[in-house]
């Protein structure tokens, strides 16, 4: 106890009250300033550890359970298809082969009215299932179609839109980095997470199609005909050969996992086997190449085991000082029970995506949410609160004007576009994924359905 006297009255502070808001308000202070996420984690955790011990708050034998946690983070077979995953994405997108599948689809495509457009968000789909990094396919995208639809006389905004929206794809199309990482912290199954987001993500990118379809016979001067593009059968043939393999290979990985074959750690070790062969018979495999790839897939890894390490300090601490049951006890008395608590978690994982990446999100936020989450809406639902979660990130990353998405396509983009066509283009497709983050909170069947069937 501190006490201070003030005005003639003595007022008497227990500063251990302010050790959980004072911790979460420090980490917010410092992530904000820039400084490496895993750092500020670590930093923060070893500060109020020290802070917990001077005051009698957190036993140093409390402390010394770290040391098991991240042995069991360091023993976590899960956790081995995160670098398997980004080593498959960065092997065909290193080899050409999605810039290659990306020019394919445009000559399919051309003919139709918003076309180009619509192979963007074809493509968006096939490499948000192989990369599953939002940054890999935007860029992509952005260097490859970019230039092709304004070529093709597109509106800007419509051509830097469907980018964007198409990119951000990665957040919730299987096999994705973040779905594992959301079932690793959410302790439920990443191939059920892996069924659970297929019929969402797929109607998410069925939505962007028909909006383009619906957008361009509306208002055909977005979108002009490309009546110059013909295709001989011999140039049929060889963009099926193009297109065929990165498609065998997604069904190859996400089949072994559907239909109980391979775990998802085994499923990304065979899609990066398979990534080798295809930029093999492309001719594209060489010692440069796979050093570039490794090199990536490296540091990705390294960057998430880092915040993961970090963040576990970090909660570990949190919850020693009682941060937890702070915590707790604001969400399970939030006004409206189910609803407020879904309403307060999704604006406010909502907002933190115009700040920080994904993964420092799942291994911060999550893990506070997780024991309110159980209490309030069940064991069961966590599933579909996953899909949610995913759902809500990959809206966010593509929100005015913070966007993630809008960040890294601004990078790429030409200086003759303006930043507020970009934004203008991205807000359509906003609009499109709120509707169908609604449709999914409303009819939780539509993640349950396939978990469910493949248990029958």
């Amino acid at each position: 106890m501190i006490e201070i006297q003030l005005l003639g009255y003595v007022i008497t502070i227990d500063p251990t009250n302010f050790l959980g808001p004072g911790m979460f308000l420090a980490l917010i202070t410092v992530l904000l300033s820039g400084y490496p996420v895993a750092f500020c984690l670590g930093g923060i955790a070893v500060i109020f550890s020290l802070l917990g011990m001077i005051f009698g708050e957190i036993d140093p034998i409390f402390v010394s359970a770290l040391p098991q946690r991240i042995l069991g983070i360091m023993g976590n077979f899960t956790l081995l298809a995160i670098p398997a995953f980004i080593f498959m994405g960065a092997m065909l997108e290193a080899s050409g082969i999605a810039e290659r599948l990306l020019e394919s689809m445009g000559q399919l495509l051309g003919k139709i009215r918003g076309g180009l457009a619509l192979s963007v968000v074809i493509v968006g789909s096939l490499l948000a299932a192989t990369t599953g990094v939002v940054a890999a396919t935007v860029t992509t995208m952005g260097l490859i179609s970019l230039p092709a639809m304004l070529r093709a006389g597109y509106n800007r905004s419509l051509a830097t839109g469907v980018i964007a929206a198409s990119g951000t794809l990665g957040q919730i199309i299987p096999p994705s980095i973040v779905l594992v990482v959301l079932g690793d912290q959410l302790g439920i199954s990443v191939g059920d997470l892996f069924l659970g987001s297929l019929i969402p993500g797929i109607l998410m990118a069925t939505t962007f199609a028909l909006y383009i379809l619906v957008i361009t016979t509306i208002k055909p001067e977005l979108a002009p005909k490309q009546n110059n593009i013909t295709l001989a059968p011999i140039q049929l043939i060889q963009l099926i050969r193009i297109i065929l393999p990165p498609l065998g290979l997604i069904f190859l990985v996400l089949g072994s996992i559907f239909f109980g074959i391979a775990t998802p750690t085994e499923a990304g070790t065979l899609g990066a086997i398979g990534a080798i062969c295809l930029a093999a018979l492309n001719r594209e495999f060489n010692r440069k190449t796979l050093s570039k790839v490794c090199d990536e897939t490296l540091r990705t890894t390294s960057m998430v085991i880092a915040i993961l390490l970090g963040s576990t300090a970090f909660s570990l601490v949190f919850r020693g000082i009682g941060g937890d049951e702070l915590i707790g006890q604001i969400l399970l008395n939030l006004p409206g029970g189910k609803i407020g608590f879904m309403a307060f978690s999704m604006l406010t994982i909502f907002i933190l995506g115009f700040f920080i990446d994904f993964f420092e999100i799942a291994f911060i936020a999550v893990p506070l949410l997780l024991p309110s989450a159980r209490q309030l809406l069940g064991p069961d639902a966590l599933l579909w609160l996953g899909v949610v979660i995913g759902a809500n990130l990959q809206t966010s990353f593509l929100t005015p004007p913070f966007g993630f998405a809008l960040f890294y396509l601004r990078g790429v983009a030409p200086k003759s576009i303006k930043t507020k066509e970009i934004y203008a283009g991205a807000l359509p497709f906003v609009g499109l994924q709120i509707c169908v983050l609604v449709l999914i909170i409303l009819m939780p069947g539509l993640v349950n359905w396939l978990p469910r069937m493949s248990w029958s």
